[in-house]
């Protein structure tokens, strides 16, 4: 039933924080009952907040002060951040309490979606889900996207908005990463462009200029290469992979090696049918180690990607197909496989993508995922669609930043596990 009270925008809360949503914000309660949610608020936080929303059962506010700290606040690590720029919107959490907030928003979007789906039968996520952090905690991030205003100058945009923090660099990026790039004296670029700027495995730096890119789309094309070749090198799992600057590669410096492991191991045993498929595959990163996890057979990689298409060095003449189309179209004429690899974008696989996936019946699936509401809701069709979560963790891949990786091992219900090597 809605609620009633005379809660307006403009209006100005005295509120307690009291838990952490999915997105950054702090969520408590307005005085009429409805949830508000608070950016750049912690729970713990006592905070006065300016409404800037009113919705039937919630508010959005935007916060004022902070008039009593939460244990786990700590002075902003990202300069940029500190200026209103939307990059490191953990920025002023104490290193320490990051992994718990994480940890709580995925539990809390698990919940009973994922419950009533039977997916998580037999498996308590909140007792036996790993959990570790990438390190380093800063200087991380090897590939950037900016902004470009008027004045050619480029920078993060602010949360919510699509000014530019010009003036200084998001303490995210790899050391040198933005060096004449970002902050006073930087080179000029053209107005309404974006740069993209990657520092690759040779430690050689990437700046290129693309159209400015839609909301939620990534643009591939090169229209202006400003420094070094614009194709990056880069390695993981024992393989070279060469492709645009543009192109999608995990970002956290030590996220490749780590979610190939991943795969080699969760994904290790005898298979029937000695054949994967490495869906949303982009470059190809996860195809050797399918390859190593099923004992040898063939990997088709999908990905409407360009850069997908391109062969990579080292796999000539392996057992790795590309297949330069959308997930779901590419599905019904795959061969039918044993183990599947599926990274979606921060959309989800979908209900389409899943279902086709357990069609096809595959002994085992690892399932990754960017954003825990999508995670979860592809899990809850895993569950209809008769599988069950046997693993999960999660990987805390961007330091200072609500975002994380949640890995799922998935498996048909009731199989005997008895086949399987568990690494």
């Amino acid at each position: 039933m809605p609620l009633d009270g005379d809660l307006t925008p403009g209006d100005v809360l005295d509120v307690e924080l009291t838990g952490m949503a999915h997105g950054g914000e702090a969520l408590g309660a307005a005085p009429d009952g409805r949830v508000v949610f608070v950016g750049g608020a912690l729970p713990g936080d006592r905070v006065r907040a300016r409404v800037a929303k009113v919705k039937k059962r919630w508010a959005r506010a935007e916060l004022e002060a902070v008039e009593q700290p939460s244990p786990m606040r700590a002075a902003p690590a990202c300069p940029a951040a500190a200026r209103g720029a939307g990059c490191c919107d953990y920025s002023h959490v104490a290193p320490g309490s990051q992994a718990e907030l994480k940890r709580e928003v995925l539990l809390g979007q698990l919940g009973a979606l994922s419950r009533r789906s039977g997916v998580l039968d037999g498996f308590d996520a909140a007792a036996r889900m790993e959990q570790r952090a990438l390190e380093p905690a800063l200087g991380w991030r090897t590939r950037v996207r900016l902004g470009v205003d008027s004045s050619g100058r480029a920078g993060v945009r602010k949360t919510r908005s699509n000014e530019l923090v010009t003036s200084v660099a998001c303490a995210q990026v790899a050391p040198g990463l933005l060096e004449g790039i970002v902050g006073e004296g930087a080179r000029r670029f053209t107005p309404g462009a974006e740069v993209v700027a990657a520092v690759d495995a040779d430690g050689l730096r990437h700046v290129v200029e693309t159209k400015r890119a839609q909301r939620g789309r990534r643009v591939e094309r090169i229209e202006t290469v400003v420094e070094g070749s614009g194709t990056v090198t880069e390695r993981a799992a024992g393989r070279e992979f060469r492709f645009p600057a543009t192109a999608f590669w995990q970002a956290h410096v030590a996220a490749p090696e780590a979610y190939t492991r991943i795969v080699e191991t969760w994904g290790a045993g005898e298979y029937e049918r000695r054949v994967g498929w490495d869906l949303y595959g982009g470059v190809g990163l996860f195809a050797p180690s399918i390859v190593r996890a099923l004992g040898g057979g063939s990997v088709d990689t999908v990905d409407y990607s360009p850069a997908a298409a391109q062969p990579q060095p080292g796999m000539a003449g392996s057992d790795v197909t590309r297949h330069a189309r959308r997930v779901d179209e590419a599905l019904p004429g795959l061969p039918a496989p044993g183990l599947v690899v599926l990274d979606p974008p921060r959309a989800g696989a979908g209900e389409k993508v899943v279902s086709g996936i357990a069609a096809a019946a595959p002994a085992r699936v690892i399932h990754v995922g960017c954003d825990p509401a999508t995670f979860a809701r592809d899990l809850a069709t895993w569950g209809q669609s008769g599988y069950r979560v046997t693993r999960m963790e999660l990987i805390d891949a961007f330091p200072g930043t609500h975002h994380f990786e949640a890995i799922a091992c998935l498996e048909p219900a009731g199989r005997d596990e008895s086949w399987l090597n568990r690494g």
